[in-house]
């Protein structure tokens, strides 16, 4: 009886394509480039923060 009511689902991939070689972007960043980035917003945060 109970294999009367079971669901198929579809599989976790269906339809899903990755590309990684068609496209390179123009603008790359390194990782250290990006926490240099966020640490100067941080500082800039601080010192507006402090000047109120």
């Amino acid at each position: 009886m109970a294999k009367d009511n079971q669901v198929r689902m579809p599989s976790s991939g269906a339809g899903i394509t990755q590309f990684f070689d068609d496209y390179k972007s123009k603008i790359e960043f390194q990782p250290i480039h990006v926490v240099i980035l966020v640490g100067i917003v941080i500082l800039i945060e601080l010192v507006l923060w402090a000047s109120l």
